[in-house]
Formats: C-alpha cells, structure tokens, sequence
C-alpha cells in the first residue's frame, strides 16, 4: 500500500498542469489531486518535491544510488506552473491548493521528521510574474502573465507572510525558521494598482477580492486608508471618464524631460508648466506613472516665493492620482524631495524601511512647508499613513522575535506569560509616544510665528481704519473673519482634520496629548476645530486632580471652551466641580501660588456663566470669597482696599444697578486706580474686571 501511494504521489506532479485553468472547466481534475495530496502530506512523507531542483542539486542527487532515489522524485514546479495558467472566472479550488501549499511548507508532516517541508515559491519566480507591469495601461501587451496570475501570486506571499508569522511560536519551540519574503520584493509588487483592478473584477474573482481586502487590512494597513478609498472613487468615476474624452494628442505628446524643463523655468514663467500640468490631469493613474519622478523631485521648487496657488493645486491633485497607483514609492520620493536644503542641514536619502520605523520624519521637512497648504496636506497624508505602518511594522516585528520569549521563559518562575506581556507594553508604550509626538509637532505648527503676528495685527489695524471710513457700523466679527484669510489657518484646518482622525481612532492619545498639556493659545482652535474633543469631558476630573498646578490650570482652561462648545448635562457637572476645586485650593494655596494659579483661570468663570446661567450663585460666591482672602493678606499694608471689597458686594447684590459699568460707570477704571504690583491686589482687580465682565454677559444676553 505504501508503494503505490509513493507511486501515485511521484506520477501526480508529472501531470500537465491544466491550460488557461478557469472556473469554465468542469469535472475531476489535476489540481484536484494536487490539492487532496497536499492536504494529506502525501508530498511531504514520501519525500516527493514540488519544487523544481537547480542545476547543482541535480548534480548533486546525481551521485546518490539506486535506493537512494526510491521514493524521492523532482518535478516540474506544478504549482506555481498551474498558478501562471489561470484565467477568468477564476476556479473555486485555486484559493484553497494555496492555503494548503502554505501549510505544507510550514508545518512538518510529522514530529518525528521537522524537516519534512515543503519549500516555498523563490523570490526570483514571484518577480518574474510582476515584470513589466507599472500599472499604466499602455504596458498591458507586454506582460507575460495574466491579472489572474498576479492577483493569485499576490495572495499566496501576502497569505505566506501572514501564516509566519502567525506561526513565529511553534516554529520557534521547533527550531525552525522558513525563509520570510524581503521587504525589497514586496517594495517591487505593486499592491495598490492590483487591488484595484482586483475590485473591477470582483464578480469574475470569487472570493479573492475580500481576501485580498482582509490581508491588506492585517499587513499594509498604510495601503486602507479611508480617504484614499473615497480619491479612487473620484478617480475612475463619471465625471472623470469625461474627462478624458476631451484627451487631446497635444496632452499625450508631453513628456516627462518636456516637464521638467517647464519646472526649471520657475518662478519666472508659469504658463507652460501650467499647461503641461492641466494636460496631465486628464491621463489616467496609470499613465501618470512615468511623471512621478519628475513632479516629486521638483516639489521643493515650488516652495519659492512667487509660485502661483493653481499650481500647487494641480500638483497636490496630480499627487494624490499617483497615490492611488503607486503610494509606498511616491512616499519615498516625496519624503525625500522635500527635505530641507541642504545649507541648512545634511541631506539624506530614506528608504521605505527608515520611514516605516521612524515615521516622524515625514515631518522633518522643509519649514515652508508648514504654511504651504497644498503640500501640507501632502505631507499630512504620508504621516497619518507611515504612522499606520510603522504599527504594522512593530507587531510583525514582536512576532517575529517571538523566540526570545520562549527562551527566557523557561527559567522564569513567574510563568511564560510575563515577557510577552511586558514586550507587548513596551511596543504599545512606543506607539503612544510616537503618536503623541507627532500631534505636538503638528500642534505646533499651527502656532503663528513672531512674523505671523505682527502681520496679523498690522493687517487687522489697516482692516479697521478702511472700514471706519467706509462703513463705520462694521462688525469687529467680520474683521477677524477677513484677517483669518490666510495659509496658517487654512493649515490649521487640515491639522485639526487630521488630528479628529486619530482622536478617533485611538482616544487614548487625546487623554495623552493633554496630560502632556501645550500652549493654552491653541485650545480655542483645537476645540473648536477637532470634533472628538468632547472625549476629554471624560478625564478632565482626572487631569484637575493631578498636584501640579499647571495641569490644573491647563484643565480648567480647557474645560471652559468645550463648556462653551459642548453645552451638556456632562459639562455642567464637570463644570461644577472644577469650582469645587478652586474653592477647595483658595483654602491650601500659599499667596505665590494662589496668584498664579487663579490669574490664569477666573476669566475662565465667565465662560462657565455664559454656558450655564445656574452657576452664576456659585461662581460669584467664589469670587468674593477670593477678593476677601486677598484683602485680608494686605490688610495691615494698606487702608484703600476696604472700597474695592464694598464694590464687589455691590456688584453682586445689585447687578442692574451696574450693567452699564462697561461704558460710562466709574466702576470702568476701577481695576486701573490702583497699581500697586502686590500680587493680591492684582489678583483683586481681575475679580473685579471678571465680575463686571459676567455682569455684562448676563444683561446683554451675550
């Protein structure tokens, strides 16, 4: 019985794979016995390979005898044959012979033997069936294999790579470690351009599609990001098949050298690169790619001064087409393109792995590029989309050192389970980091420079003299509406649409980003422009609790824009407490720390006060309880501050009496008379001008 099952193992592989094999073809056939041979490690046992052997092994197995060769045969690589002789509908067995291929290779047929392995498909075949293809459409003729064979090619390294690791244990505990794919072979597959032509052939594909969709999820999540998705659609839609029915010969005639001498002319002359790049705009994503080059390593010229906004448009649309194609390696180029000049720094060339395992250099760009929108926006999507796979890459890299937990768990008298915990902490611990880096880098580019402000304020000067003369009546609203007209807040924008997405994504680094805390300059923007701040209602009781002070302060200033932005129950009670607080720490603070803790936060109260009315008793209580607490440390220096406290009684037993303070009322100048640079009396006037600036708020209804 042995002899004719090694018989029948050694005559399978010498079969004929099965020509333009498609779902078409009916009954029993070859790759049917392959597959239920596979499954039963017929292969494997009989020592039978389906794997082609080179010229030196064949030399080599030359010298073996007769008995020797019993029952070990060679033949033809049947499986990787039948893979290149596919077509569509693609056959329902096809998927299921890979997955048992993989299996077979790394799982031994029996303990007894670990060696009894298949070998896996070399690296040299898999490139021979991507060869010639770029993705553009004029390369199609020359390719000497189908889309089907590629596809099925892409899912057999995506699903071997995944199976290892999967397996990094088990193989590890055997002492076993099959050969794993080099990143420079996958860097070579053009993943993007084949699952979109995967999702053109979904009906005709089976089930390939979704697996593909599933692998590429698990592994490149980098290539699944949400927004590229909706491009694609834009992309291959209606309005862009009309488009290219205006493609003229003058657009398809230009070249990428043509292109680049109209690049060298800026910023002098802009109408022929203006009108190169229009003609680009109509060719399809794959006909762009022999442009990439040259629109990448020019990037960095369109940073001069006197670049006009439509072209950076057009670049930034041009890009974006090419990313739908070709997005790992148009990272690479852009990344390095737009590096800072080298007079200022030493320049250096990143490769796809540096980027992956440093994503944060995405952002070491030049500095123009921070008030350029259009390549900010650029800029942003390669960081949220290498900080994606920079995860991939470090849980791919925590499986595949896996055996360095096995080894020292073996003498480890708490149990195997505490060094993959701990180098599971230590990875989660280095994405926060690496996360919460990246939104204070980004953070801080929306801060304005010094140059930014003093042309914001000499802009909103001249705004306001233009407007008194020609219309006096003009809103000191549509005044900051027009100075806010500019690339800082249009970057501001894209930063706090990138920053809503990775709130939501992982909220933890919302509740990191503000126990770090940053300048309280940018709250009024981050809470107004990123939706998913509301998170931090939920430990902004945490954060006030911390005992440093200036986390305290940064949590009440926080907490008074989203009461404004957020007017909830939740607020409220939040709210409530924050002054429970600042009672509680009026009682402990010694004078240096009472000052700097409550300068900061009383303007705060009125934002509570305008959010919820309710707490308008409370609040007031607790200004006059700091006024008498700061009249009683200066009461022995000085007998003028008696009237200050009489006022603050006034104000808050009779409102209305003084609700016109703010235009004619003396009580206008009270916080001038006095400047005295006491602490307390300068804490006592900030009461009052807060007191007074509530007072207003609630008569006005503001």
């Amino acid at each position: 019985m042995l002899v004719s099952c090694q018989v029948v193992t050694a005559h399978a592989v010498r079969v004929p794979v099965t020509g333009s094999l498609s779902a078409n073809i009916t009954g029993f056939l070859p790759i049917h016995c392959i597959y239920q041979l596979l499954r039963s490690r017929s292969f494997t046992k009989h020592k039978v390979s389906i794997k082609p052997i080179t010229d030196s092994e064949r030399g080599y197995f030359q010298l073996w005898n007769e008995a020797q060769w019993h029952g070990f045969f060679f033949s033809q690589d049947w499986i990787y044959r039948q893979l290149c002789e596919t077509t569509t509908p693609l056959h329902p067995q096809l998927l299921p012979l890979i997955d048992v291929y993989i299996n077979s290779i790394l799982t031994p047929a029996s303990k007894s033997n670990p060696e009894a392995t298949n070998q896996p498909v070399t690296e040299q075949e898999i490139l021979n069936v991507f060869q010639g293809l770029t993705g553009g459409e004029n390369t199609r003729p020359a390719q000497r294999y189908s889309i089907t064979t590629q596809l099925l090619v892409l899912y057999y390294v995506l699903s071997y790579e995944e199976a290892l690791l999967a397996n990094t244990k088990i193989l590890a505990a055997m002492q076993r470690k099959p050969k794993s794919y080099s990143s420079a072979l996958m860097d070579q597959i053009p993943i993007k351009y084949l699952i979109r032509q995967a999702q053109g052939l979904q009906q005709e594909l089976g089930g390939l599609h979704s697996a593909l969709l599933r692998l590429l999820a698990t592994n490149y999540p980098h290539l699944c990001i949400v927004e590229d998705w909706i491009c694609e659609e834009q992309i291959t839609g209606t309005d862009a098949l009309l488009r290219r029915m205006l493609l003229t010969t003058i657009a398809k005639n230009h070249s990428p050298k043509q292109l680049q001498e109209a690049f060298s002319m800026l910023p002098g002359n802009h109408t022929q690169l203006m009108q190169i790049l229009e003609h680009l705009t109509l060719l399809s994503a794959g006909e762009l790619i022999p442009y990439a080059e040259v629109l990448t390593s020019n990037m960095n010229c369109l940073l001069n001064a006197g670049v006009p906004r439509r072209i950076l448009q057009t670049v930034n649309k041009l890009w974006m087409v090419l990313n739908t194609v070709m997005p790992r390696r148009l990272w690479v180029m852009t990344v390095n393109a737009l590096q800072p000049s080298v007079k200022i720094v030493r320049q250096q060339k990143y490769t796809q792995n540096d980027l992956m395992i440093d994503p944060l250099i995405v952002l070491r760009c030049d500095q123009r590029v921070h008030r350029s929108p259009p390549l900010m926006d650029i800029t942003l999507h390669m960081l949220n989309g290498y900080l994606l796979a920079s995860k991939a890459y470090l849980n791919a890299h925590l499986k595949e050192t896996a055996e360095q937990d096995i080894r020292p768990s073996q003498n480890n008298a708490m149990g195997p389970e505490t060094p993959e915990v701990t180098r599971e902490e230590l990875k989660n611990a280095l994405l926060a980091a690496q996360d919460s880096a990246a939104v204070q880098i980004l953070l801080e580019i929306c801060l304005p420079t010094e140059e930014e402000k003093a042309q914001s304020s000499s802009t909103y000067s001249l705004l306001r003299s233009v407007q008194s003369t020609t219309s006096p009546k003009s809103s000191d609203v549509e005044e900051e509406e027009d100075s806010l007209l500019c690339n800082l807040r249009e970057v501001q924008c894209l930063i706090c649409c990138l920053l809503h997405q990775m709130y939501i994504a992982d909220p933890n680094i919302v509740k990191l980003v503000h126990f770090q805390g940053y300048p309280c300059e940018l709250l009024a923007l981050t809470v107004a422009g990123i939706p998913s701040m509301h998170i931090c209602l939920d430990f902004i009781p945490e954060l006030i609790a911390q005992p440093e002070l200036e986390k305290q302060i940064f949590a009440i200033q926080l907490l008074s824009f989203l009461c404004i932005q957020y007017a909830l129950p939740k607020s409220l009670s939040v709210a409530r407490l924050a002054i429970n607080v600042m009672g509680t720490l009026l009682t402990v603070l010694t004078q240096s720390k009472r000052y700097a803790f409550f300068m900061p936060t009383l303007p705060c109260l009125v934002s509570f006060c305008q959010a919820f009315p309710p707490l308008y008793e409370d609040i007031m209580s607790l200004l006059i309880q700091i006024g008498q607490v700061c009249a009683s440390d200066v009461a022995t220096q000085t007998r003028d501050f008696d009237p200050i406290i009489t006022r603050l009684q006034q104000l808050k037993e009779r409102p209305n009496e003084v609700s016109g303070l703010c235009k004619d009322s003396p009580y206008k100048s009270c916080s001038r008379e006095i400047t005295s640079v006491d602490p307390d009396v300068q804490l006592c006037q900030c009461v009052e001008s807060t007191i007074i600036e509530i007072i207003n708020m609630s008569v006005s209804g503001v």
